[in-house]
């Protein structure tokens, strides 16, 4: 089932989300209607404040990124309760975007490799290193789940720039191809 994903200035997204444990419910059907979410909206990565719950949980396909990042290929992951333990001093600035923020891309400056741990749908545990545009998938969803959006890490000028995009997406008048709440909607 696709779900609605919720826009900027929607307060589930500056949130810090709760740790869940495998009794959760309906926990496959949620991860499958993330995935669904996500693809329908031309995604790579989903976070549960995106769908409206306040959980550590994530969702990331960065396959269709493959051709210009090849660490990208096959990387489909479903994170819970994730942490970032390492980061790489190593910085790497790209443009970036958000499903819950449409129509806004920033360049964000992001540690080139993680260290992360987290468990999988199955609540089996990892402990995993991720290099490139792959960190930074995991990097932008984990910032989700402590109620941080991309353009936190961008300039206040740069942020004043897309104040009117920003009053927009509040207003409900932003346009996305995919079924979104805006605030009041």
């Amino acid at each position: 089932m696709i779900l609605p994903i919720y826009l900027y200035g929607q307060q589930v997204l500056r949130t810090e989300t709760e740790e869940i444990t495998k009794e959760y419910p309906n926990l496959k059907e949620l991860v499958a209607n993330m995935f669904e979410t996500m693809y329908n909206a031309d995604g790579v990565g989903l976070a549960a404040p995106q769908v409206g719950l306040s959980i550590r949980l994530l969702v990331i396909d960065g396959s269709p990124m493959a051709p210009d990042f090849p660490e990208c290929k096959d990387f489909k992951r479903v994170m819970i309760n994730p942490e970032i333990i390492e980061e790489t001093e190593e910085t790497i600035t790209l443009e970036e975007g958000c499903l819950s923020l449409p129509g806004i891309h920033e360049s964000v400056s992001r540690a080139a490799g993680i260290r992360i741990k987290y468990f999988d749908e199955d609540f089996t545990g990892h402990d995993e290193t991720i290099e490139g545009f792959a960190a930074r998938i995991v990097q932008h969803e984990c910032e989700h789940l402590e109620g941080h959006v991309f353009i936190d890490n961008i300039s206040a000028i740069r942020r004043q720039l897309n104040k009117a995009k920003l009053n927009n997406i509040i207003k409900g008048t932003a346009r996305c191809s995919y079924r979104a709440k805006a605030v009041g909607k």
